[in-house]
């Protein structure tokens, strides 16, 4: 085995962290502090050609694999972007795969190179408020017209509406009842976020204030049958082909920020006296962050061999789903060890641990649930009888 990067995925982290050096703390507090998309990040990201890393050479991109994602979004989450910077980019990472996959020539060669530019935000409606993460059970419906479809229905937690100009969009085709499976009869689309036909209203939330979530509501908006992806019906199939990516760039995105926030304790625990001695000196200071470390790197070991097993073309979902777990808990724990480390200035926005706190949060509630996760692993890994 060989733990190393190569000498290109080297190259990937010192390119990345280049750009995310010029946007300091201060940058990310006043983009928090007034609900800003951080567009000028954006620009900066796509103007060094990153927004393509996964996507196809002949289209743009670098065509690399779910390994080099996860690198590059491990970096840009450690230098104080957190899930701000990190959602800024998120769906250009996993969001169009299925266009990647499913899509004709003619919609990759229409859509995928101004991904790749930036000049079109893409932002990802699936989750319904009545249906959670029982995705089958969706109620938004395309009705099919001459020339294309008509879509009426709501979306929830849809990041990057308020700044976005096309949309992912999930849909049934076929009522859940009508269906011979739950899983038939769901199309997916990709088309214009016509704004005099969808409404969004953006939900005032805990934290990543920079990137807007949404609830969106969508009266008799027209997609062309040239903006659906693949086959009538088939669009639950279709998004499974991006889920183990995106469980496995959360938990990058979700272990960045715990070593962000681990090194901002353990240089504070250095400078800061009390008692005329380092707190760091101490070890009930010493033990919990070393203890911090720990879970990172294990974390850590578990996303990259996901990664691997992804780029390998092999099974790769209880590894992927395990990443998000161990990922996101250790990055939380982490997080809230790095604020009380600072004691009462932890709760100041200042030292920025607060915002991470905050920010690495959602890491352990989305995409998935830690619950839904032990289910599938105990299912599909441990043979139990299914839950749910």
């Amino acid at each position: 085995m060989d733990f190393g990067l190569s000498p290109e995925q080297d190259a990937i982290v010192e390119g990345v962290a280049a750009v995310c050096r010029r946007f300091g703390d201060d940058y990310w507090r006043d983009c928090e502090a007034e609900a800003r998309f951080p567009r000028e990040f954006h620009r900066a990201m796509a103007e060094g050609g990153w927004l393509g890393i996964t996507m196809p050479a002949e289209h743009g991109g670098a065509g690399l694999g779910v390994t080099e994602a996860a690198l590059m979004m491990h970096t840009v989450a450690r230098h104080g972007g957190a899930m701000g910077a990190a959602s800024a980019l998120h769906i250009n990472m996993f969001g169009p795969h299925p266009i990647v996959v499913h899509g004709t020539a003619e919609q990759k060669a229409r859509w995928i190179p101004r991904l790749v530019a930036g000049t079109d935000q893409a932002c990802f409606g699936v989750t319904e408020p009545n249906a959670g993460l029982d995705t089958t059970s969706i109620t938004t419906f395309a009705e099919k017209v001459p020339g294309g479809y008509r879509v009426n229905g709501r979306k929830i937690w849809t990041s990057t509406a308020q700044v976005a100009n096309k949309i992912m969009l999930l849909t049934r085709t076929t009522r859940k009842e009508e269906a011979r499976r739950p899983s038939q009869g769901i199309t997916l689309f990709y088309t214009d976020l016509d704004r005099t036909r969808v409404e969004v209203q953006r939900i005032p939330k805990m934290g990543r204030a920079a990137v807007d979530s949404n609830m969106i509501f969508i009266d008799d908006l027209f997609i062309p049958e040239e903006d659906r992806i693949g086959e009538e019906g088939r669009g639950f199939s279709y998004i499974l082909d991006s889920l183990n990516p995106e469980r496995i760039l959360i938990a990058a995105e979700a272990i960045a920020i715990g070593r962000d926030a681990l090194d901002r304790a353990s240089r504070y625990a250095r400078e800061r006296s009390v008692f005329g001695r380092p707190i760091g000196q101490n070890q009930a200071i010493q033990h919990p962050l070393a203890e911090c470390w720990t879970g990172l790197e294990s974390a850590w070991m578990m996303a990259m061999k996901a990664a691997w097993l992804y780029d390998s073309g092999r099974a790769c979902g209880a590894e992927a789903n395990a990443a998000k777990l161990l990922g996101a808990r250790a990055g939380y724990e982490a997080c809230l060890r790095a604020m009380l480390t600072h004691g009462g200035m932890g709760y100041a926005r200042e030292y920025v641990v607060e915002r991470l706190l905050r920010e690495v949060m959602i890491c352990r509630i989305a995409p998935v649930s830690e619950q839904m996760i032990l289910s599938f692993i105990a299912e599909r890994v441990l043979e139990q009888p299914k839950s749910y």
